[in-house]
């Protein structure tokens, strides 16, 4: 449940952003109604993740991985349950989607996804336990320019997973809306 009310002050401001995110995600998102209690704290979101939104030099795919192993590691359902729907949208598959709680005993990711995850969960913890061995050979497999975009990828997702988690927000539903069943042939 909520720790706070998601039925914020009704200001243009409100109004616009509400408008946009059913334009964009189908749905008001919870987040945005909860930041809408403080202006500024809203204002500065949306134009940090309209910027977020053109950086480029990280594949989607890994950057999607990251962002799910950290929320996992954070505990932030709403951000497991839209960054599940969000990755979908991307291509990724449900499998690597769905294994990222338990992607150590999991099969389906390649080394370098498997690398990318163990670095977001090492950023993720308190202290932070990121060794020189895997960034190491993150900056080698990725490039410098696609590393930094990685390391800033996983503290964006823990500002996001932490005030989330902490507000408690929790998920909206948008994971049920991607997989459609298969029906059978005939």
């Amino acid at each position: 449940m909520a720790r706070i009310s998601l039925d914020p002050p009704r200001t243009l401001l409100t109004r616009l952003t509400s408008w946009y995110s059913k334009r964009a995600y189908g749905k008001v998102i919870d987040p945005l109604l909860a930041l809408a209690h403080n202006r500024r704290v809203l204002m500065t979101d949306s134009r940090f993740e309209m910027s977020l939104a053109r950086w480029n030099r990280l594949e989607p795919g890994l950057k999607n991985l990251a962002e799910l192993a950290s929320a996992a590691a954070i505990g932030c359902s709403w951000c497991m349950d839209f960054g599940y729907w969000a990755s979908r949208r991307h291509g990724t598959p449900h499998e690597k989607l769905q294994d990222v709680p338990r992607w150590r005993e999991s099969d389906v990711y390649t080394p370098l996804e498997r690398d990318v995850m163990e670095y977001a969960e090492a950023m993720t913890a308190t202290p932070p336990t990121v060794d020189d061995e895997l960034a190491d050979r993150l900056r080698g497999r990725l490039g410098e320019a696609a590393f930094v975009e990685l390391t800033a990828m996983v503290a964006v997702e823990n500002f996001r997973s932490r005030i989330n988690a902490a507000l408690g927000l929790s998920s909206q539903g948008f994971k049920d809306t991607c997989d459609v069943p298969v029906r059978p042939a005939g």
